[in-house]
């Protein structure tokens, strides 16, 4: 047999035993936190059609989506962002919903990059979505439901990075650019590549003060007070009502009682073009990218036909799994299973007390006892499989216990078992 089947393709693994424990357990923490706002699950497909992820949507470029082809010769492509199929999903159901709607979702999104760098192609994402809602309370909730969630899983060091689309927008009007000078000194602005930027303005023969007011939107981070240093450098009302924006939508985050965890980057942009207004990203030690990422997109529901300011935000699972596991704060999942032991003379004993013990809810394995193998190979063997702890099948009267966590071997009856008594 080829060894090629018994891996993987590049960017893309097996998660299993104890590692996919702690995942599910960190999505249950997230996905309850997220729901404790009010939001309702929903499931998208993973095969969508090329147009929900097309251009003028504004989402992932078309060379880093992965196609494939129905028999009906329509594009498909592996989901390779929520967002749009959020959106798609809102138009269909809700084209007629005038009060604001709060969805969930959780899943796996795909990208197709030779620019890995360590990032996986395959990642798991849960976000949330609020639809119809143009508010600053709205920013703010959203901001707030990223922290909290994050704080749920149990990481404590990290910052949110608040932004706005238009302040640098408003910018870009008052210089006079075009659309397609915007877009590529947007990638610029977002790599803090200042002498790309400077470069590029030049060519297109930007008035010099205008140079230095967008050249200065790369240091424009930091603390509240950068945005009022940021209010000296702007003329057009567009970037003002940005910074306004930003002020208002800090100041309920004080009321969350959240604002500690908030700076500004009013550099800061995003490749998603749908993005019209507030944005914002969360870091961590121990990852090299944002491990949340989110903002407002006022205009993407256009795109399928219902006029809907929204905003939202996912948290990318697998990140975050590694900055906990990096900061030793990866919680452990509770051993809770059951191996019981038992020779083949007792196999109707054994499934019966196997019955009654999982009527509570909780998890137990039967294994006939092999000739070849001795209590610790079986010890061996729970202890990778996260089992709490070994118990073997003697009599009614006679369990004798083998405690994996606390190292310690005893009996007890089948009643004790039974009861809970380990």
């Amino acid at each position: 047999m080829s060894k090629k089947r018994l891996h993987t393709p590049e960017g893309v693994r097996d998660i299993y035993g104890l590692e996919y424990l702690q995942k599910l357990s960190v999505q249950e923490k997230l996905h309850k936190k997220i729901t404790e706002y009010g939001y309702q699950d929903i499931q998208t497909p993973t095969l969508e059609f090329f147009d929900v992820f097309s251009k003028q949507v504004g989402t992932v470029s078309s060379k880093e989506l992965y196609k494939l082809f129905d028999k009906e010769g329509n594009t498909l492509v592996l989901r390779p962002d929520f967002t749009p199929s959020i959106a798609r999903c809102a138009a269909k159901y809700f084209m007629e919903e005038s009060i604001p709607i709060r969805l969930s979702y959780l899943g796996n999104t795909y990208l197709n990059t030779s620019e890995l760098q360590g990032k996986l192609k395959e990642v798991t994402e849960i976000g949330a979505e609020l639809i119809g809602d143009d508010t600053a309370q709205a920013d703010a909730e959203m901001i707030a439901l990223a922290i909290e969630s994050l704080l749920s899983a149990g990481l404590v060091n990290f910052q949110v990075s608040l932004g706005e689309i238009d302040f640098f927008k408003g910018l870009c009007e008052e210089a006079g650019l075009s659309c397609e000078t915007e877009l590529a000194l947007k990638d610029f602005i977002s790599n803090k590549n200042h002498f790309g930027a400077q470069e590029l303005l030049e060519e297109e023969k930007i008035k010099e003060e205008y140079i230095l007011a967008i050249l200065k939107v790369t240091d424009m981070f930091g603390s509240v007070e950068a945005l009022s240093e940021a209010k000296s450098y702007v003329k057009n009302d567009r970037s003002l009502h940005a910074i306004e924006r930003l002020l208002t939508v800090y100041e309920i985050l004080s009321f969350y009682g959240v604002e500690q965890y908030v700076s500004f980057d009013l550099g800061m942009l995003s490749k998603y073009n749908y993005y019209t207004g507030v944005i914002f990203k969360v870091y961590t030690y121990g990852i090299g990218d944002a491990i949340v990422k989110g903002g407002r997109y006022d205009s993407l529901l256009t795109q399928f036909g219902k006029e809907a300011p929204s905003i939202g935000f996912m948290i990318i699972v697998d990140d975050l799994l590694s900055a906990l596991s990096r900061q030793g704060i990866l919680p452990k999942p509770q051993m809770a299973n059951a191996l019981l032991l038992y020779e083949q003379a007792n196999l109707a004993q054994a499934v019966s007390l196997a019955h009654d013990y999982r009527k509570s809810g909780k998890q137990m394995t039967i294994i006939q006892k092999s000739n070849g193998k001795n209590i610790q190979d079986y010890l061996i063997f729970a202890k990778k499989q996260n089992i709490s702890f070994v118990s073997e099948y003697i009599s009614s009267d006679k369990i004798e216990i083998y405690h994996i966590e606390l190292d310690q071997s005893y009996q007890i009856t089948q009643n004790q078992l039974l009861e809970g008594i380990v």
